[in-house]
């Protein structure tokens, strides 16, 4: 029985250089407010360094550029990553562009379109091109995409788009947009939907706007991290722009977002572990009330929750990851569903507790904790709300169980049938007495 909880040298070694890194060279740049264009310009140098590394891009397989890094690798690089909400960007994996990378590079392996992998993917894996994935709408439930209503008809050697997209995140900057129209009119549900890439310039796409949120309460545009809101109205692009194959959208988001809920939930670890440094570092410095915060029961007992918290997400995470890398993402949707709705509750736990320790200091935009609290929120959302996680994990394990007229635990029965199967033993006790 194979069991290793050891991280292979090199590994370590990798992982290492990636920690010191993001904490020396990147966690530095968050306090500066820069504008997407000076920051693009500021981790250029940055990228080169990732990449001389090879570890740039690394859950694209090495002829897109990237490692071929196994889940479980992936997510344990996340972890550091996560500290961070620029060192996705400095790696090449930030979304959206790494899940658009990741799927555009499946698709092209499907139908082999080397003309997409040319003109989009590789300028994209580049940093020369960036993209935004337009999927979620305002008028439908998000959490069940089977309800999405922008078209793609196809006229001639055409696709002809309309519909009304919002949350399409960093499409305010994109070069290009993935998105998810029905193309099918009379399939099911499933089977009805494709992706198409859009240019951004393309007439008849219209960004109407970056949606406020309450991680980005403030309204502004053009920001890298927002979420534009977008109209496509009789947006005319070429029928080779369909992505993979017709009527399999759905599949094709499947593939994109199985992995990229393990990235999200290890790069969370991530955001826990910087919380609680802060949390623990913040108890041994703080005296009140005749004692410092690390002497008082409460505190303690706030740090023993996180860092058991901290230490069963990581857990339940990784193996999801080994699931994924053994029988993959469909095999492993349960894992995935736990983890997505439990490492989100922890990350929500352990930066209010971080917060409260602080105090008022906390509560401020002097410390890093208010932006992660307030962006911690949505991911109870995003990649699917702890509810629809939730039941999927209920109903793919009740389909383990049938019903039962009788308990199978009933005693009664229980007793008979074992009666009936020691009844040589028992009569023979009973003769002895």
């Amino acid at each position: 029985m194979a069991w290793d909880f050891e991280t292979p040298p090199e590994l370590q070694e990798k992982l290492n250089w990636m920690d010191s890194f993001v904490r020396e060279e990147i966690e530095p740049l968050e306090t500066l407010n820069l504008s997407y264009e000076k920051l693009c310009e500021i981790v250029a140098p940055l990228i080169q360094e990732v990449k001389a590394r090879s570890l740039y891009a690394a859950h694209l397989p090495p002829r897109y550029g990237g490692s071929g890094s196994s889940q479980i690798q992936l997510a344990l690089m996340h972890e550091i990553l996560g500290r961070s909400f620029i060192a996705p960007l400095v790696f090449g994996n930030n979304a959206p562009d790494s899940g658009n990378a990741e799927l555009l590079a499946i698709a092209i392996e499907q139908t082999g379109r080397e003309d997409q992998k040319e003109k989009w993917l590789m300028p994209l894996l580049e940093g020369k091109l960036h993209s935004g994935f337009s999927m979620t709408e305002p008028d439908v439930a998000g959490s069940d995409p089977k309800l999405i209503k922008t078209t793609a008809v196809k006229d001639g050697d055409e696709w002809v788009i309309n519909g009304h997209k919002w949350f399409t995140s960093n499409g305010s900057i994109a070069d290009f947009l993935i998105v998810m129209a029905r193309t099918e009119q009379n399939a099911p549900a499933h089977s009805s939907m494709s992706m198409i890439l859009v240019p951004i310039d393309t007439p008849g796409v219209k960004v109407i706007r970056d949606v406020p949120t309450m991680e980005h309460p403030y309204e502004s545009f053009g920001k890298f991290g927002n979420h534009a809101e977008i109209i496509y109205e009789n947006v005319r692009v070429p029928y080779e722009n369909l992505i993979g194959i017709r009527g399999e959208g759905f599949k094709l988001a499947q593939a994109r977002l199985g992995p990229g809920r393990i990235h999200h939930a290890m790069r969370w670890i991530g955001q826990c572990n910087r919380a609680f440094e802060m949390m623990c570092e913040r108890a041994v410095s703080r005296f009140a009330h005749g004692s410092t915060l690390s002497e008082k029961q409460m505190v303690q007992d706030w740090i023993a929750e996180s860092a058991t918290e901290i230490q069963a997400a990581k857990l339940l995470t990784l193996y999801a990851a080994y699931q994924m890398d053994k029988n993959g993402p469909f095999a492993a949707r349960v894992e995935i569903s736990m983890i997505k709705y439990w490492g989100a509750r922890v990350l929500f736990n352990v930066i209010d507790r971080a917060i409260q320790v602080h105090g008022a200091l906390g509560y401020t935009t002097d410390l890093p904790l208010e932006h992660m609290y307030r962006a911690a929120r949505a991911a109870r959302i995003y990649d699917g709300p702890d509810e629809i996680h939730k039941v999927t994990i209920a109903k793919q394990i009740l389909k383990k169980y049938e019903p039962k007229e009788i308990p199978t635990e009933y005693i009664p029965a229980r007793r008979e049938k074992a009666f009936e199967k020691f009844r040589k033993y028992l009569e023979d006790a009973t003769s002895n007495l």
